[in-house]
């Protein structure tokens, strides 16, 4: 257990995060025990098994899919340890009764018109200019390729590859890491901003680290702050990050099918990109059974 703890540890997660893993999997340990099964190396048929334990006894949903994600973080140290060559308990959730519905969204005409209306020039002050063009940089990767806050805080000089037209966004405690395209303009405005005003901001708050971002704070919603403000004053629509970004990811479900969605978005679970489907219900539950035989 105290290797398990170690490897929750070196993942980022906080005390109290460890705690309630442990917990879990505790509980799991015990319900192994009494049915003489091998924790270690349980397969999908018997995690099956477990959930219909838990069902029975009336654990809500939200509390097995948490029951679940303890086991999964073990399985995956295990499989880090070479003591197991799978993970079944992935993209293994249970569904919520109600499928939650999304509304106020934004139209992709509206996203880019967001990006496009952003105010940048006749800005007398040198890094006010320098810091509107970082912002403008950063709504597009908002309202284009869905980036929230904790992902934008991670991103490096490194994860740009301009030559290719494509960004790396690496992962999150909550999100996996994917490779996404940026549209041409963007590319223009990236090598702007990294040539000539990203300097600039890096003088001015004296710090000269990699981060594409640079900011003197590990508060990156300052920023966002900041941002949303200006954007509101484009479309009065505009509510949060969140809400631009459930908008992009819905645009994306109509061209894309929603594996290649999940992977774009960076979502860990299916069912986090499922919530996003809306105008086919018939397909929606097509793809819970699918893919989620438990729901």
């Amino acid at each position: 257990m105290e290797k398990f703890i170690t490897y929750l540890q070196r993942q980022g997660y906080s005390e109290k995060s460890i705690q309630h893993y442990v917990w879990r999997l505790e509980s799991y340990a015990t319900w192994c025990k009494r049915r003489k099964l091998d924790k270690e190396q349980l397969g999908y048929q018997d995690l099956l098994k477990y959930v219909k334990y838990l069902k029975a006894k009336q654990w809500q949903p939200q509390s097995i899919n948490n029951q679940l994600r303890g086991i999964k973080y073990y399985w995956d140290f295990l499989m880090e340890v070479g003591l197991r060559l799978d993970n079944p308990a992935n993209d293994v959730k249970i569904r919520q009764q109600q499928t939650k519905v999304l509304g106020n969204l934004l139209t992709s005409d509206e996203l880019e018109d967001l990006y496009y209306s952003y105010q940048t020039e006749n800005i007398n002050d040198f890094y006010f200019t320098a810091t509107a063009k970082r912002n403008k940089v950063i709504t597009g990767l908002v309202v284009y390729q869905a980036l929230n806050s904790s992902t934008l805080a991670k991103l490096r000089m490194e994860h740009l590859q301009l030559y290719k037209g494509k960004i790396y966004v690496p992962s999150t405690k909550r999100s996996n890491s994917r490779t996404l395209e940026l549209k041409p303009w963007q590319v223009i405005e990236l090598m702007e901003y990294l040539n000539e005003y990203r300097p600039k901001i890096q003088q001015h708050i004296k710090l000269y680290d990699d981060s594409l971002f640079p900011l003197n704070t590990d508060q990156f919603h300052v920023i966002l702050n900041s941002i949303m403000r200006k954007l509101k004053r484009t479309n009065y629509k505009v509510k949060n990050v969140s809400q631009l970004r459930a908008s992009v990811i819905t645009l994306w479900l109509k061209k894309h099918n929603i594996r290649e969605t999940q992977i774009m978005a960076g979502h860990v679970c299916i069912g986090s990109t499922e919530k996003y489907v809306q105008d086919n219900l018939e397909n929606l539950q097509e793809a819970i059974n699918t893919y989620h035989p438990l729901s």
